[in-house]
């Protein structure tokens, strides 16, 4: 009976700490949807690959969101025909290289500044690197799941003379006002946003207006994900005891793998983290807590629900598995050399 009512107030503190920053990042996607020039957005975006990574990873001083406020921005960079390296990039790096985290992180470590420096610096580094990896695939279609690649617009080909001046606006707008309610059924805006789009250029209230309707469609689908992993993530709690994680972290090895660990199952948000990883910071490395800091914002239990809407499982994988190598690396190094 302990451990259901136990598990019952981390399900709930989950979702108390998460919808708010999953309401503000469907917010900041409609935004972009309906207020934000597609074809400007598109060009301000460098051609060089790295440096589009570094402007996705970085894009998160504008667009403070969490690890669950990210995800609903990133899909729709995609979906406006944004390069997979800034969209990587952003999905990376915003839920910690953003003015919020830093300012909670500075708060928690302010005794310890590295910390907090090198927390945004890893995090920039690994989601570069796995931008610039993910990169290579330039058509990000087969990346995403099946519902999302048949509204992408095709690739433009090399000598292809692209539509107009670019991606044109109907496009933009197809590619990202559409849910998917039940199996085989589709709840699109396309129509009502295309055909009132030149009426609503000059009219705010039918902008605000469709923006309202486009955040209770993806609050509708994102929220539904968000619950089930959630609750996941809150049994995962309650059946693995904290006491067989923490007992691992005694070696610059095993400090970093258990905090790896812990960062995947507690699912804490970012803005947040900084101030439960404090109470660690006797007790493990500074690897460890580098470890937990960067890899739990980027990797977690209650998010993996959520990027399923996005991407197909393997390309999750290949996410996970490349963010947990790089982190591994970076900690490590941190714990041999940096002290």
């Amino acid at each position: 009976m302990v451990q259901l009512n136990n598990g019952i107030t981390l399900f709930f503190s989950l979702l108390v700490e998460a919808i708010p920053f999953l309401l503000l990042g469907v917010l900041f996607s409609s935004l972009l949807l309906l207020f934000v020039d597609e074809q400007r957005l598109l060009t301000l975006i460098p051609k060089n690959v790295v440096l589009a990574a570094l402007m996705g990873g970085l894009i998160g001083f504008l667009f403070p969101v969490c690890e669950c406020g990210n995800i609903p921005v990133a899909r729709r960079l995609l979906l406006k025909g944004a390069p997979t390296a800034l969209a990587i990039g952003f999905l990376l790096a915003a839920p910690t290289v953003n003015p919020i985290v830093f300012w909670a992180t500075w708060i928690a470590f302010r005794d310890q500044p590295e910390i907090v420096f090198l927390r945004v610096g890893f995090t920039l580094v690994i989601a570069v690197l796995v931008a610039l990896i993910f990169s290579v695939q330039t058509d990000s279609r087969p990346l995403l799941q099946d519902h999302l690649s048949r509204l992408m617009p095709a690739p433009v080909q090399p000598g292809e003379k692209p539509p107009g001046s670019g991606f044109q606006t109907a496009d933009l707008l197809r590619s990202g006002t559409f849910l998917v309610q039940s199996p085989g059924q589709v709840v699109s805006l396309d129509a009502a946003l295309v055909q009132t789009w030149a009426s609503s250029s000059r009219s705010l209230r039918m902008r605000l207006g469709l923006m309202l309707d486009n955040m209770v469609l993806e609050v509708r689908e994102l929220g539904a994900v968000l619950i089930v992993g959630s609750a996941i993530a809150a049994l995962v709690q309650v059946i693995v005891p904290r006491e067989v994680v923490l007992s691992l972290g005694q070696g610059p090895i095993t400090s970093i793998l258990a905090m790896m660990t812990l960062a995947w199952v507690v699912s804490i948000c970012s803005t947040v983290d900084a101030f439960f990883a404090l109470s660690f910071a006797s007790m493990f490395t500074s690897g460890s807590l580098l470890a937990f800091l960067v890899f739990g914002p980027m990797v977690d239990l209650k998010n993996i629900s959520l990027l399923l809407t996005v991407f197909k499982s393997r390309t999750i994988i290949y996410l996970f598995a490349l963010v947990a190598q790089l982190t591994f690396l970076l900690t490590l190094a941190m714990n041999l050399y940096g002290n």
